[in-house]
C-alpha cells in the first residue's frame, strides 16, 4: 500500500506501524495456545516463613542454622538447613560463629546492674574560659555518682577522679563493667585503678556517641535544664552548681526510662495509688528558683 500511494499520502493510513505490530504480536499468541505444564520441583518458601528465619537469625546471632531449623520444626514449620542458609545468604547474614553479636543497646539492658559509665563535657565561663567535668553515671539506676571539675585534666587528676569513685561506692555495689569512650583524657592509671576492683573498662567505639547513650542524654539533660540558663564565673561556682543538680537528680528528678520513678526510689517497693484527694504541697527552689521541687505536707 505504501508502492501505490505517493508518501505525502501516507498519513491516510488508518493505523500506525506500532498497532500493526501490536496486531501482530496477539495473533502470534492466539496460535500457540498449548496447554501450560505446572512446574515440578520444590514448592516456594512462604514470605512469612522468610521473614520468620531472618527474625530469629537477626535476634539470635549464636543460633546456627540447624539451631533456626529446629526452633521452626517445634513451630510446625519444616525447612530444611540448605534453605535456611541460602535465606539468610541473602539477607546479608553470615553463619551463626561469624555473624554480629548483640547490639550496645542489648548489652547495656542485659548488664545495666554492674554497669558505671563516665564521660567529659565542657562548659564556657563567662570570661570565656573552658572548664572541663567528668562525670560518673550508674546505667541501672541512672543515679550520679560523682562529678569532677578541672581546667587541667591531666593524668593525676583523672586517676584521683576514679579512686574518689571507687572509696565512695556503698559495699553492696556489684559493679562488673566501666564504660567509656577513647578519650586520650583517660590514662593507664585510670584503668587500673578500676581494675584493682575487678572492673573491666569497656571503650566505645570509635566516633559513635550513641553507644554511651545513657551519659550523653544526662549532659543533654544537664545543658538544658540549667547550664543553658546559667553564666559560670569559674570553677568553684560550676562545682556548686553541679553538686546541687546532683542531688536534685538523684533525690527528686522523675526519669523516663525507671517509669518516672526518682533514682532513689529504684529498688524499693512502689506503693499503691491512693483515692485522689487534697493535698498540701511545699515547693523548694533550686539553684536560685531555677528548678522548683514539690513536696507533699501533712494537711
Amino acid at each position: 500500500m505504501s508502492r501505490m500511494l505517493p508518501r505525502e499520502r501516507w498519513a491516510a493510513f488508518t493505523v500506525t506501524p506500532a498497532t500493526l505490530l501490536r496486531w501482530h504480536r496477539e495473533l502470534v499468541r492466539r496460535k500457540w495456545t498449548y496447554r501450560h505444564r505446572p512446574l515440578q520441583g520444590r514448592p516456594p518458601i512462604d514470605p512469612e516463613t522468610r521473614t520468620l528465619i531472618v527474625r530469629m537469625a537477626r535476634e539470635n546471632p549464636r543460633w546456627g542454622c540447624v539451631r533456626i531449623k529446629g526452633e521452626l520444626q517445634g513451630l510446625g514449620i519444616i525447612v530444611s538447613a540448605t534453605t535456611i542458609r541460602t535465606i539468610l545468604r541473602r539477607a546479608g547474614l553470615g553463619p551463626a560463629p561469624r555473624r554480629d553479636g548483640p547490639t550496645w543497646r542489648q548489652f547495656l539492658a542485659a548488664q545495666a546492674k554492674g554497669i558505671v559509665a563516665c564521660d567529659f563535657f565542657s562548659v564556657e565561663t563567662v570570661f570565656l574560659k573552658t572548664i572541663y567535668v567528668l562525670v560518673f553515671m550508674h546505667i541501672d539506676t541512672r543515679r550520679i555518682l560523682g562529678v569532677g571539675v578541672s581546667t587541667n585534666p591531666d593524668g593525676p587528676w583523672v586517676t584521683q577522679q576514679a579512686r574518689n569513685l571507687v572509696m565512695d561506692l556503698p559495699d553492696d555495689a556489684d559493679l562488673r563493667f566501666l564504660l567509656r569512650d577513647r578519650d586520650a583524657k583517660y590514662c593507664r592509671s585510670f584503668d587500673a585503678v578500676f581494675s584493682a576492683e575487678s572492673i573491666e573498662v569497656v571503650l566505645t567505639p570509635y566516633r559513635t556517641p550513641q553507644a554511651n547513650g545513657h551519659v550523653e542524654r544526662l549532659i543533654g539533660g544537664v545543658r538544658r535544664e540549667v547550664l543553658d540558663h546559667v553564666l559560670v564565673l569559674g570553677r568553684g561556682h560550676l562545682s556548686r552548681v553541679l553538686r546541687e543538680y546532683a542531688r536534685h537528680h538523684n533525690s527528686h528528678r522523675p526519669h523516663r526510662g525507671l517509669g518516672l520513678r526518682r533514682p532513689e526510689d529504684v529498688g524499693r517497693p512502689m506503693s499503691a495509688a491512693g483515692p485522689a484527694r487534697p493535698v498540701w504541697t511545699m515547693r523548694r527552689e533550686t539553684l536560685g528558683g531555677l528548678i522548683h521541687e514539690y513536696h507533699a505536707r501533712a494537711a
